[in-house]
């Protein structure tokens, strides 16, 4: 049993594009999907799919990596911020600016997961899940 699933997922992630794998497979939640979802809204991942693997009993998500021209990752940097034992909570006057703006914090919001910059716009606050840039 994992004890912080997010952070698994990240580190797939990470683990997956330092290889150059083209998709990896991550054991599926609706808050793992959203958080792909969001990836993909950004431009930091190519596509996102749930499937169910003949022979198992739970879904997975599929998510398709993305590279530059000359195979260089996207995703250079991704950290996982606010912890099981330790979560980290941020009013909309505090929210992290990543990379002066370049990079991307997650927020997990009364509306939803949002990036930091539309968190920002609607002036809501929440917890910081990762950051990436």
């Amino acid at each position: 049993m994992l004890s912080d699933p997010i952070a698994d997922m990240l580190t797939r992630i990470r683990n997956a594009t330092r290889t150059h794998k083209e998709t990896v497979d991550i054991p599926a939640s609706r808050f793992k999907e959203e958080l792909a979802k969001l990836l993909v809204r950004e431009g930091y991942v190519t596509s996102v799919e749930r499937l169910v693997p003949e022979g198992q009993k739970f879904d997975v998500l599929r998510v398709t990596l993305k590279y530059g021209e000359k195979r260089e990752q996207v995703i250079k940097h991704i950290e996982r911020i606010s912890r099981p034992g330790r979560r980290s909570y941020v009013s909309a006057d505090n929210l992290p600016r990543i990379q002066r703006g370049l990079g991307l914090a997650v927020v997990s919001t009364s509306k939803g997961l949002l990036p930091d910059r539309e968190a920002r716009k609607q002036g809501v606050g929440g917890e910081v899940v990762c950051v990436l840039w």
